[in-house]
């Protein structure tokens, strides 16, 4: 059988009820990322000497490199006006322009993206109906080979700090794999599943949606966050193994519909967006237990409108942390105080296009991108390391449905 793209959860929603009603055939479309409810994209890529863990969704305070630098763009390869597989572009870390390039081929849907530690291989969720994830080496952009995640609608990845293993998880069946990294940095056949079969799916929801799958920044634990049961899950990583034991469950407010968590750089505390009732929430973290807290819920900015808020980035020294805002168009921009204890809102910036699904830093943190799936573009903007300020790098770069954006 062929896989279809996933990529409208009221969809998904519907056909399923369809399916339980009159067992009918698996749905077309499942759900992910780039409906108005919808939920993709979770901790921001990895980056050539760190890893895909929360901490390296923050920015390595560095020289500002220069010359141009490679830039992967995931996209629905399936979606009318959709591109043919993972884009490759660079970008100049001065001016921040983009200039296109070539396309690796044989990636199907891949929506998002995350580099090995070391920086030689790139891996893809494919996005689709029987789910699976996909490793790239990037001397020469070979397909190294696909393995099949076991659920449905992959629409999250990160790579293990110690770069032997490959962490997704499913949007559409609820569930998150493991897969071992060989030498070469290809997948080998998966080692764990798990089904977030409990608790009860929230307000709305008929079953679990894990969005989101990472590991704290001191490596000890791998939190998987799941919008359908408004619950952060936190496992253990046999790294002998390659298999998860649950720890703790940190829970939202009924119908909140967690879907990021980034982590502070001290590693105490971490910050959840949740799409559904368009809050962010700060959250306590014990490294010892795994166990997260989580806070009361705070304002976007984004005022009585809909918005869907999709991930949060954190600068590197901890002073700033920003929100993308689908529906708003903005990026949210937080002070972020008491040694990462308090959020305070300080304004929101347009994004320059619609429907930012994803954001990342580059390397050395003085750019951050966003990926505008419905202007089919890239905007760029230079962060501010003083104030946090963002100021926009000139016009989008247009690229087709692009949903991820991962500067090296």
């Amino acid at each position: 059988m062929t896989s279809e793209p996933v990529r409208d959860r009221r969809e998904w929603t519907r056909r399923r009820f369809l399916t339980a009603v009159t067992a009918s055939a698996v749905p077309v479309s499942l759900a992910g990322c780039s409906g108005s409810t919808t939920a993709t994209d979770g901790a921001a890529p990895a980056t050539p000497g760190a890893s895909a863990s929360p901490s390296a969704q923050s920015t390595a305070p560095s020289s500002r490199p220069t010359g141009p630098h490679p830039l992967y763009i995931g996209t629905y390869t399936s979606a009318e006006g959709g591109g043919d597989g993972i884009r490759v572009a660079t970008y100049d870390a001065q001016t921040g322009g983009i200039k296109g390039g070539q396309t690796i081929t044989g990636v199907a849907d891949p929506s998002y993206l995350a580099a090995h530690p070391d920086g030689r291989t790139l891996y893809a969720v494919n996005e689709r109906t029987e789910g699976t994830v996909t490793a790239v080496r990037l001397s020469d952009h070979r397909v190294l080979g696909t393995r099949s995640t076991g659920g449905a609608a992959p629409c999250h990845l990160s790579v293990h700090p110690s770069g032997r293993w490959l962490l997704s998880a499913d949007y559409g069946s609820g569930s998150v794999a493991v897969h071992p990294i060989d030498g070469s940095g290809a997948l080998g056949e998966r080692t764990d599943r798990v089904v977030h079969d409990s608790p009860a799916p929230g307000p709305g929801q008929e079953g679990p949606h894990a969005h989101q799958i990472v590991t704290s920044p001191d490596g000890g634990h791998v939190l998987a966050v799941d919008l359908g049961t408004d619950t952060v899950y936190t496992y253990r990583l046999d790294e002998a193994k390659g298999t998860l034991t649950e720890v703790s469950r940190a829970r939202t407010r009924p119908g909140a519909g967690p879907r990021h968590l980034t982590f502070h750089p001290e590693g105490r505390h971490a910050y959840l967006a949740n799409e559904l009732d368009n809050t962010v929430v700060v959250c306590g973290y014990d490294p010892g237990s795994g166990r997260l807290t989580p806070g009361e819920p705070q304002s976007t900015g984004t005022g009585s409108g809909t918005n869907y808020p999709a991930q949060l980035l954190v600068t590197a020294d901890g002073s700033y942390a920003y929100l993308a805002n689908r529906g708003h168009d903005s990026l949210t921009r937080y002070a972020v105080e008491a040694g990462g204890a308090r959020l305070k809102l300080l304004d929101t910036v347009p994004v320059g296009g619609d429907f930012p699904r994803q954001i990342a830093f580059s390397p050395d943190g003085t750019l951050l991108f966003a990926s505008l799936q419905r202007s089919n573009a890239v905007s760029v903007f230079h962060v501010n390391r003083e104030s946090g300020g963002l100021r926009r790098a000139g016009e989008p770069f247009a690229s087709p449905v692009a949903v991820c954006a991962l500067p090296l």
